[in-house]
């Protein structure tokens, strides 16, 4: 049968045969090309990187044929699939992406804003950038205008911001970024890959990027406004003047050991999430949506504190994401002790202007 393979969230045709336990099968000659392994006499290989044969051999069938689930475990990869729909989905391992973010480098990324033009982060090298991770579904959509603002002030002095939309609906975040007169680079990520990539759990979720592309301090939680202070806690003005402090004065307010003390922790069961909900995601803009309903409260299940996969499916779904159902798992969450915010603690206790 046709069969797709989403190898962290680059998606591959391949034939597949399903056997009666719902294992995926596919011929080894595919699997370069799907997932980048090639089977050589000493065993799987990827670049310098081989399993021993004797290993390999476990996740090799009669026929010429491969596993999918038990190459993911071979490989150390998180797997879902939905066999009967000819789909299977390899996320990414929790140690690839924390050794990533450990190292201090941002991850380079491609995305195109609301005309469908491309850019990459990379691109502003030279340049500070706040990487602004926002939603539609969020009340931070407010604070776009004042992203804009802040951008407009500083750029001058080598300062850009990037505002990241985490809808699965590109349409969902445009009127937003319309209404912000954005000229700043407005990027919607649909598929959750750079969401996936900054380990962000939640919006508004704001990175800052030194000139020579590290991080200058991770995943923090930052508003742009007031609007929203009664429930979030957090003062936007002392975000805000510790922003225009890195841009001045070159303080980020974090040594590069604390930048790496707050590189955000990876689970296992998160990238098992992550892949879950991508498999759902896929599963529902193919016509599946009942399959990928299931798929995401899986997902949901297993990660609960990862706020940005199972709110953004909510619109997909037929539910409020600022509605009932909302503020009741947000109040679980709450209840658990799993917190809705994680912003850095020194501007909050830092004096104003």
């Amino acid at each position: 049968m046709n069969f797709t393979i989403l190898d962290d969230h680059r998606e591959v045709g391949v034939d597949a045969r399903v056997v009666g336990d719902d294992s995926v099968l596919i011929p080894i000659g595919d699997v370069p090309g799907a997932l980048g392994w090639e089977r050589k006499p000493q065993g799987w290989c990827r670049g310098d990187i081989c399993i021993p044969a004797r290993v390999a051999e476990n996740v090799e069938r009669e026929g010429g044929l491969v596993d999918l689930a038990a190459f993911a475990d071979l490989i150390d990869r998180p797997y879902a699939a939905a066999p009967g729909l000819g789909v299977a989905v390899f996320g990414v391992s929790a140690t690839e992406r924390e050794s990533a973010l450990a190292e201090g480098e941002a991850p380079d990324f491609e995305l195109r804003d609301v005309a469908g033009t491309a850019h990459r982060l990379s691109d502003l090298r030279g340049r500070k950038v706040a990487l602004v991770f926002w939603a539609s579904w969020c009340g931070c959509r407010y604070d776009l205008p004042e992203w804009e603002r802040q951008h407009a002030a500083l750029s001058p002095e080598g300062f850009s911001v990037v505002s990241v939309a985490v809808d699965r609906r590109p349409g969902d975040a445009a009127p937003w970024i319309r209404e912000a007169s954005a000229t700043h680079p407005a990027l919607i990520d649909a598929d959750g890959r750079v969401a996936d990539r900054y380990q962000v759990l939640n919006v508004p979720t704001v990175v800052w990027i030194d000139e020579q592309g590290r991080i200058a301090r991770p995943n923090d939680t930052q508003f742009a406004t007031d609007l929203f202070r009664s429930m979030s806690g957090l003062d936007s003005s002392r975000a805000m003047a510790a922003l225009q402090r890195w841009v001045h004065d070159d303080d980020s307010g974090l040594t590069t050991e604390d930048v790496t003390a707050h590189a955000p922790l990876v689970t296992a069961t998160q990238q098992q999430a992550r892949t879950e909900a991508a498999l759902a995601l896929w599963l529902h803009r193919a016509g599946h949506p009942t399959e990928a309903a299931e798929h995401f409260a899986e997902a949901e299940r297993l990660a609960p504190e990862d706020v940005t996969i199972w709110r953004s499916a909510m619109p997909l779904l037929g539910a409020d994401p600022m509605g009932e159902e909302y503020f009741k798992r947000r109040e679980a969450l709450t209840d658990a002790g799993i917190p809705i915010y994680r912003p850095l603690p020194d501007w909050q206790s830092a004096a104003e202007g």
